[in-house]
Order: structure tokens, then sequence, then C-alpha cells
């Protein structure tokens, strides 16, 4: 059976990082870190494709309310046209066209109330993968830093444990290597180009941490307001 979005996005929101680090030390980490930068970015994707869709759904149902209402309205004074000329027929057959018309009406504005409903779920989800994958992100780079500690402790000179050390160090060069190939397979850049590339996230990630910071502000003002009535 095929997992549902909603399903797909709460299992990658409420999904543990540390299990998936704890696999890469002790797995394969290509395949496990390909498959979990893929999915969160593959599911951001098809919930903006759903959200878009439910935009022009709603979309299509306000244009065909309005039509329908300016049918209703425009029927109305032919009905009143129809009495006034004593053509009972047409005023008949007026009328049956607005309670067509008004049966449809509580469908149309039902479809737009769920699908403005739908919108606005699905932007939440938009947001919360975004922040988990914020979240991963800064799991990462911990990782990295972790890795390249590990290097560094490593390959000092300590006495008595030089060739101990030494293949510690060619260890954990090995696995930062590994480390970064997984990236590069990832975001398609080498480690050159993935510096460039973190500079010009850092700056979209500063905007997003200003953007959340304000919007704290206003909860709290919000909050105080409130305790002060």
């Amino acid at each position: 059976m095929k997992e549902s979005l909603t399903s797909r996005v709460g299992r990658l929101i409420s999904g543990g990082f540390n299990a998936l680090v704890d696999a890469v030390e002790n797995s394969v980490p290509e395949s496990v870190m390909e498959e979990a930068i893929r999915e969160i970015e593959g599911t951001i994707d098809d919930v903006r494709t759903e959200l878009g869709r439910a935009i022009a759904n709603k979309h299509l149902a306000n244009t065909r309310l309005l039509d329908e209402n300016t049918k209703h309205e425009s029927l109305a004074e032919s009905i009143e046209v129809a009495v006034k000329e004593g053509r009972d027929d047409l005023a008949e057959a007026a009328i049956a066209k607005q309670m067509d018309i008004e049966v449809q009406i509580p469908v149309l504005e039902a479809t737009i109330s769920e699908s403005a409903q739908k919108e606005k779920e699905l932007e939440s989800f938009i947001a919360a993968l975004q922040a988990k994958k914020r979240e991963m992100q800064d799991e990462l780079l911990r990782f990295r830093e972790a890795k390249k500690e590990s290097i560094a402790n490593a390959t000092g000179s300590v006495p008595g444990s030089t060739n101990k050390a030494s293949g510690v160090g060619v260890k954990a060069e090995k696995a930062t290597q590994a480390f970064d190939r997984v990236l590069e397979k990832a975001t398609g850049l080498s480690s050159s180009k993935r510096t460039t590339s973190m500079e010009s996230e850092a700056k979209v990630a500063e905007l997003e941490a200003l953007v959340n910071k304000n919007r704290i502000a206003e909860r709290l003002a919000a909050i105080k307001s409130n305790m002060d009535k």
C-alpha cells in the first residue's frame, strides 16, 4: 500500500537523526545519506506540487461560484420579466435552472473551503520539512566536525602509541573522505564548490532565522497583550 503524503511527512518529521548518524557510522554511508537527503528534498517537491493543485482547485471553484451566482441573479431578472409578460412557462424554466444552480453552490463553497484548508495544511508541511532540513544540516555539520576532530586527535603525538594513532588516523581520514563523497553525490557539489554553496545557504538561513525571530517576537507580544487584558 502506497504511503500517503501526510504519513510520509509525519514519518520524516518525527524520525530521529541520531539513528541515521549511527547507521552512517556502522553501515554504508553513501546509501544511507543519499536516501535521507533525497527523501526530504523529494517530499518537499511533492508537497509543493500538491499545494499547486490545491491552489488551482480553489481558484477554479471560486471562478465557477462567481459565474453561477451571476447566472442566478440574471435568471432572477428574467423570471420577473416573464411573470410581467404572463409567460409562466418561461418563468418556470428559469426557476428550474436556478434550482440546479442552487444545489451546486454549496458543493462549490465546500470545495473552496476544503481547498483553503488543504492549502494551509500543505504550507505547514513545507515549513516543517524545511525546518527538519535545517536541523539535519546542523547535525551533519556537527557530524563532520566530529570526524575532523577525530582525525586531529588520532594524528597527534602520543608517547608509545604512534602506530596505533596512525592507524586510527587513517581510518578517520577514510571516514571523512567517504562522508565528503556522500555529500558530493547527494548535492552534486565538490568540496570547494560546496563551500561557495554553503555561503549562499548561510545567507538564506540567516534570513530565515530573522523571519523566525520576528515571528517569535510577534507571538510574545501577543501573549503579553492577552495577559494584560
